[in-house]
């Protein structure tokens, strides 16, 4: 069980006023049920990786935390795109294309999408910030702290909490909300890797810690 002194850091550390809930490649073609990577669909939803997502998402919501998705696409004539490694050589070949303007890069449900959100989308590469609006975005919000969620556990997620940390912000992951395959790397790859540079937690710490009231003594001074 979490000691009181770790859930207050958690909880400081999660002040919606410095800090964005990112999800990644939570789209249709990814995780809904016509996904071009069925296995990595099943394992968000029978996990319930997703749900959480779905969960943190509406608690950000409520909670004033900025939410941003993060989605990878294609152009139909594939102009821009990586072909320097094998994922990208049989990502080509699938039968689900993530063309930009289809389905299949709409954010998937039961995941909602906000007004406030933000959603950036990328043509290229492995990671949701190398290269793309995301860092500039979250300089711009007065972030500190990435909250990271997505899939998938075995590329995308540790890329965005390497390139978070290395450019300055605190990542944390909440673990029951990514996934990957198979199933049992995923928890290996957090206890492994991720461990070591991130804060790994739950979905219901981080709940916990947007819900509980903060700046009272400032509500409570006199003028």
């Amino acid at each position: 069980m979490p000691s009181r002194e770790s859930h207050e850091r958690l909880t400081a550390l999660l002040d919606p006023a410095t800090t964005v809930l990112l999800t990644v490649e939570c789209q249709q073609g990814v995780v809904g049920p016509d996904s071009a990577l069925p296995e990595l669909a099943a394992a968000a939803r029978s996990s319930g990786a997703l749900a959480n997502i779905a969960r943190l998402v509406a608690a950000a919501h409520e909670s004033g935390v900025q939410v941003m998705h993060a989605v990878a696409e294609s152009r139909p004539d594939g102009r821009g795109a990586n072909r320097n490694a094998r994922l990208f050589r049989a990502a080509a070949r699938l039968p689900v294309q993530q063309h930009s303007g289809s389905t299949a890069v709409r954010v998937a449900p039961p995941i909602e999408v906000a007004d406030e959100d933000l959603v950036v989308r990328r043509l290229h590469g492995l990671s949701p910030l190398a290269g793309t609006d995301v860092d500039p975005l979250l300089r711009n919000l007065g972030c500190r702290t990435l909250v990271v969620t997505g899939v998938s556990a075995n590329i995308a997620i540790p890329n965005a909490v390497f390139d978070a940390v290395n450019l300055g912000y605190t990542a944390v992951v909440p673990a029951d909300a990514i996934a990957g395959v198979p199933a049992e790397y995923t928890p290996a790859m957090v206890r492994n890797t991720l461990a070591l540079v991130a804060t790994v937690t739950t979905t219901d710490a981080v709940l916990g810690g947007w819900k509980r009231p903060r700046r009272q003594g400032a509500a409570a001074t006199p003028a």
